[in-house]
């Protein structure tokens, strides 16, 4: 499963029409928020204005000596919110610059606590880990009540807390739900990579702009932590809709890719598509499928066990864009698709393989109308007994072969198989031919069947998933 890790970091963000200017990523385990530095002078009677007053998300690293640094009152049992009563002067909240009495808390990570008690807002703080982040809205009544009578150096530095005159304040920017998000580092459309900065587009198309980072080893490091994040949520989505999905129907994986348009149609050659996994089905979409409709309408769907999925080499690839891949279809058809990293193309290879083996062990078998020998027939792959041909007109079955018998095969590209199998009481080689109308359908389903059956006598692949 994929890490989450709290993080934020200064980065130089462009909208591609003006000069970069300087922010701050905040990552939080549901969303990216871009944040910039703005100086603020407030008199303490105007700290009720919309600047200190609107909620805020401040990210606290707990430290060993005196944890988050900060004392809390209040609680649902007293009527009132979860309110910041002390911030001590040099630990972790005092160091972020952004807390203050009377900060009401309405989140610790992602436990809501508006409605909490005291001894639950407390455990929340207690076990939020290493990097907390703070959902909070400053109340001004609040303020001047808790620092009513304050006399200790420790108090009347806590009451400086509570009404900054110039002061330095991060502000959001912009903030994108990571829930079905997508990242990529190549020019919209394009094969071009973006040097040294990303995109993250929300499903509802909300986009960070182009995100700059100062080397290679910090945008590799953000791009893992933010794929993490959207690979986790996903995961979590995925889970809460097969509970209400029968077994055979579960959703196994969905993500995002990027397919290739020909060239003469559209300006831009590449467009963003959803690969998903459902049941026996592969689906291609512009967006992710959340609900019924968007599966019924989905106007791409394919068997899996009637599919191809080919890695491509370097030397295959038909541009710049790397970690390719074609997908084709019992129909004669071919989809032109690459992915951001070779760590998610090795994550869709996985998922292929799952979804086609648990396709093909509730599938069972598959005939094909065939002739044999200019009779009607019909071959038969089965997961147990392999390859059998029925005769239609003696109702026999003409010859049956284990999985592990066949040797090799051979055809024309229009309707005409040969099949090569190996004869252990003889120790020859025998050659089946036979004609099929659903020729490449035919050659996929053998492909699908020989691969899972691999798969259920190797060890090793169901321990990877």
């Amino acid at each position: 499963m994929a890490q989450i890790h709290v993080r934020q970091g200064m980065v130089q963000v462009s909208d591609g029409k003006t000069k970069p200017q300087p922010m701050r990523l905040l990552l939080t385990p549901d969303s990216l928020t871009l944040q910039k530095e703005e100086l603020i002078y407030m008199q303490p009677q105007d700290t009720a204005t919309d600047s200190i007053t609107k909620i805020r998300t401040i990210l606290v690293q707990r430290e060993q000596v005196g944890g988050l640094g900060l004392s809390v009152k209040g609680g649902s049992e007293h009527g009132l919110p979860i309110l910041i009563s002390r911030i001590f002067k040099n630990q972790a909240a005092d160091k972020t610059g952004e807390l203050f009495v009377g900060d009401a808390i309405l989140k610790v990570n992602e436990v809501d606590v508006v409605k909490a008690s005291h001894e639950t807002a407390v455990t929340a703080l207690r076990t939020g880990g290493s990097a907390v982040i703070l959902t909070v809205r400053h109340y001004p009544q609040a303020s001047a009540f808790l620092l009513r009578g304050s006399e200790s150096s420790e108090q009347k530095h806590t009451q400086r807390n509570s009404f900054p005159k110039l002061q330095k304040h991060w502000s959001d920017v912009l903030t994108i739900q990571l829930l079905y998000a997508y990242i990529t580092r190549y020019s919209t459309g394009t094969d071009r990579v973006r040097p040294n900065s990303f995109v993250v587009q929300a499903i509802d198309g909300t986009s960070s702009g182009s995100i700059l980072c100062e080397n290679g080893n910090i945008l590799a490091e953000w791009i893992r932590c933010i794929n993490n994040h959207i690979i986790a949520l996903t995961d979590h989505a995925i889970q809460m809709a097969n509970k209400v999905l029968l077994p055979s129907e579960h959703i196994v994986y969905m993500c995002w890719s990027c397919e290739r348009q020909p060239v003469m149609k559209h300006w831009q050659n590449w467009r963003p598509r959803v690969v998903t996994f459902k049941g026996a089905d592969l689906y291609l979409s512009d967006t992710p499928l959340v609900n019924t409709r968007d599966w019924i309408r989905c106007g791409r769907v394919y068997r899996v066990y009637e599919s191809m999925l080919k890695i491509l080499k370097d030397s295959d690839l038909l541009d710049d864009r790397r970690h390719a891949f074609v997908i084709q279809t019992g129909y004669q058809e071919s989809f032109y698709l690459s992915m951001e990293t070779r760590e998610e193309l090795l994550r869709l290879e996985k998922a292929w393989n799952r979804a086609n083996y648990t396709a093909v062990q509730q599938l069972g078998n598959k005939t094909f109308g065939c002739t044999w020998r200019n009779r009607i027939s019909g071959l038969t792959l089965d997961m147990n007994t392999g390859f059998s041909l029925y005769d239609s007109e003696s109702k026999s079955y003409m010859w049956c072969y284990r999985f592990s018998q066949l040797k090799g095969s051979s055809d024309d590209g229009k309707t005409k198989l040969k099949l090569h199998f190996h004869n252990q009481a003889k120790s020859h080689i025998e050659t089946r031919e036979i004609e099929c109308s659903s020729l490449q359908t035919l050659l996929f389903c053998m492909h699908a069947f020989l691969s899972a059956k691999l798969s259920s006598v190797d060890p090793n692949f169901l321990k990877n998933f």
